[in-house]
């Protein structure tokens, strides 16, 4: 229980590589992308039988370890009000860019610098539900391993590949591969809509107190925003005009 309790740091996780997944849809998802399994944490009293005996039969022929707890003992190392009782301690896969393979062309998505792991994860949905190839995090960001990133991924963290990555070799790689890099910035003087966003594209957005970094602005091939006419907010929160772009450029890629 302790060591579980203990992955909630993000020092602890990286210096077990282990990684604490909650909730039955979160954990069946992680279990079919074939997250590795360590062990499964089950509470009788809080997860119906017809939920925990399939995940329970799957984490077991994947190798892992089923353990019941407590309602209250659950409860305890739950991050969540009314956990389902069920969660799982698994080893993080290498997300490194350079250990992945090609690509593949394909819309991708570029986050810079993204600190609050609701954002991350709300993003990480909007990817996996418009069909985005990939998902790369840059910056000095939230850890994609990160609880709420997790929760607020619904899952979608285990459906679209995510690789992690300086900036500047995120932006090598893309290069070699031919994609296009177009940059949301609020110095932009083309709406969104303008933009071509089929083909091999990598959309950046940036932090939305401070948006990308100089550097890469300057090495988009295209700069966009999304226009406001506001009364009072300077700004839009960058889950919500990142899905407002990668919407865009769904529509675009269907017609």
């Amino acid at each position: 229980m302790a060591e579980t309790f203990r992955l909630r740091d993000h020092r602890h996780r990286a210096r077990t590589g282990l990684f604490l997944v909650e909730g039955a849809r979160e954990v069946e998802r992680a279990l079919a992308a074939g997250v590795p399994p360590r062990t499964l944490l089950l509470a009788p009293d809080l997860a119906p039988r017809r939920v925990a005996e399939p995940l329970a039969a799957a984490a077991a022929a994947a190798g892992a370890e089923v353990v019941e707890l407590s309602a209250s003992a659950f409860a305890r190392l739950s991050l969540r009000q009314g956990p389902d009782g069920v969660a799982l301690v698994a080893r993080a896969p290498d997300r490194r860019l350079e250990a992945a393979g090609e690509l593949a062309g394909g819309l991708v998505l570029v986050l810079d610098g993204l600190e609050k792991p609701g954002n991350v994860g709300a993003l990480l949905r909007t990817a996996d539900a418009v069909g985005a190839a990939a998902v790369i995090l840059t910056g000095a960001g939230t850890d994609v391993e990160n609880p709420n990133v997790i929760r607020a991924s619904q899952g979608s963290v285990f459906a679209v590949p995510v690789h992690v990555s300086s900036a500047a070799a995120a932006v090598d790689r893309l290069r070699s591969e031919g994609f296009r890099l177009v940059a949301a910035s609020p110095r932009a003087g083309r709406a969104y809509w303008e933009a071509d966003l089929t083909g091999a594209v990598a959309l950046l957005l940036g932090a939305e107190d401070r948006g990308l970094p100089a550097e890469l602005e300057a090495a988009a091939d295209e700069l966009i925003t999304v226009p406001m006419r506001s009364r009072a907010a300077d700004s839009l929160n960058v889950s919500v005009a990142g899905a407002v772009v990668l919407y865009e450029a769904l529509r675009q890629r269907s017609t």
